[in-house]
């Protein structure tokens, strides 16, 4: 399973938590299980990640962060993290 471009997009398609960074992981890693559990697969079984975090405040980037580890919990995958121009 390839997943790219899990976003912080609630059912609807409108945009989840804006301007809470953590709110917005919350939902993009949210969306990621969505898409695995459909595939029978689950975190425990991704290899690697790429956060990506549309801010140009350092902070933001280590709030994404945690709630994608919190999230993956004793599952530590390989990943990137990277902070995108805005």
């Amino acid at each position: 399973i390839f997943l790219a471009g899990a976003c912080p997009l609630n059912d609807d398609g409108s945009t989840a938590a804006i301007g809470d960074v953590a709110g917005q992981a919350a939902r993009a890693v949210e969306n990621m299980q969505i898409a695995l559990t459909d595939s029978g697969a689950s975190l425990h079984d991704v290899i690697s990640t790429r956060v990506l975090v549309a801010s140009h405040r350092r902070e933001d980037l280590v709030t994404a962060w945690e709630v994608v580890r919190d999230a993956f919990g004793d599952h530590d995958v390989p990943s990137t993290l990277m902070g995108v121009t805005v």
